[in-house]
């Protein structure tokens, strides 16, 4: 009887503790998303903006600006997901310290090791997605963005024609002006200046269309006049024409794949530093998440009188100072001022004492023993 006494008891306990785990992991994936999305929509918007001006001056479509759109968000995201679960699990601890709900799961028996649980119930999943992202989703977006690029910038000269203004294409080699466009894509009283075979080559005519044909991209034009040449040579042409097609000839360009772009397998087999540094940058965000999630339960109750809010201003501090070693530590890399292998160690090691050092002054290294073991045993 007593030891089915006792079974029921664990039981409970260990149901309740579940509950817990489950309600602070269900509140905290909820304020990662938002605070995540937040930050998502203020930078891509920015990026956005540079997107939409290549695509209203014809260099990009309106098709690759979205699929480029999508593409930088993967990469904002993977970049920001740390800073975002950083300041979630502050957010959803704070609340939980100014509504005394940890005083409650004190009271329960509740120790360090019961918020660690709880929050890693979550981190945990989300640090092998951040990994995942990191390693293999951004890459792709950031190739595919500029492969999606060069392939625009090759057609481009389909595309940007607007009525009343002056366009360059074909690097300058053709400049296109048209005084009307009707609703059938017509365009009226055309001026071109062609120099893509040397000689400049005037062109104006009343009407002409686009043309897609089997040897290229043509404009065709109809009932207009055509001058060759430096007036007052030899070779000078001046003709008129019923019907005239120029060429819009197309420049290829190879793909320059940067550093951000390569697979990650490619980088584990190479023995170039830059490409070493950057394997090292994109192992960061998963250990980021990892770190920044356990230095965040203790910087929680440095001032659980301030709420939601309260260690924000610590958070913000800490993840500056964070990001700025990260990117002082690469360029150490990149100039062999210390070591490959301890400039992917002592950056995680730095944000690990952090967190023990905070943990021990806001806990107590006593009451941290005595609870560490109160939780394994909850």
């Amino acid at each position: 009887m007593a030891i089915e006494l006792e079974k029921r008891q664990n039981r409970k306990s260990y149901r309740f503790f579940r509950i817990l785990d489950r309600m602070v992991a269900w509140d905290l994936l909820k304020t990662v998303v938002a605070v995540l999305s937040v930050i998502v929509i203020i930078i891509v918007s920015r990026k956005f903006i540079k997107i939409l001006a290549l695509a209203i001056d014809g260099a990009i479509s309106g098709e690759t600006a979205m699929n480029i759109l999508g593409l930088k968000t993967i990469v904002v995201i993977v970049n920001f997901l740390p800073a975002a679960i950083f300041m979630a699990i502050l957010m959803v601890l704070g609340r939980m310290y100014k509504e005394q709900e940890m005083s409650a799961i004190a009271s329960a028996g509740g120790g360090a090791m019961t918020l660690y649980r709880a929050v890693f119930l979550l981190i945990m999943p989300l640090s092998v997605v951040t990994g995942g992202l990191s390693l293999y989703a951004a890459p792709w977006a950031e190739a595919q963005m500029l492969l999606l690029t060069s392939k625009d910038m090759e057609t481009a000269d389909l595309r940007g024609i607007a009525a009343g203004r002056f366009t360059e294409y074909s690097h300058g080699d053709l400049i296109f002006y048209t005084e009307e466009i009707d609703s059938h894509l017509g365009m009226h009283n055309i001026f071109i200046q062609d120099r893509q075979h040397g000689e400049p080559n005037i062109i104006s005519a009343k009407r002409g269309v686009l043309k897609e044909l089997p040897t290229g991209k043509y404009v065709v034009l109809e009932n207009g006049e055509r001058s060759q040449g430096i007036p007052g040579t030899g070779n000078f042409i001046l003709e008129t024409f019923n019907e005239y097609a120029a060429r819009i000839d197309t420049k290829t360009t190879p793909v320059n794949y940067s550093l951000e772009a390569l697979d990650t397998r490619d980088l584990l087999e190479s023995d170039k530093i830059a490409e070493q540094v950057e394997l090292q940058k994109r192992f960061s965000p998963p250990l980021s998440v990892l770190f920044l999630s356990f230095l965040a339960v203790p910087l929680a109750k440095l001032s659980p009188r301030g709420g939601v809010y309260g260690s924000l201003i610590f958070a913000f501090l800490i993840y500056f100072i964070y990001g700025n070693i990260s990117q002082v530590n690469r360029s150490w890399m990149l100039h062999e001022a210390i070591p490959l292998w301890l400039g992917y160690v002592w950056v995680p090691v730095f944000l690990l004492s952090l967190g023990t050092t905070l943990l021990v002054r806001v806990y107590g290294l006593r009451w941290i023993l005595q609870n560490l073991g109160a939780g394994k045993t909850a």
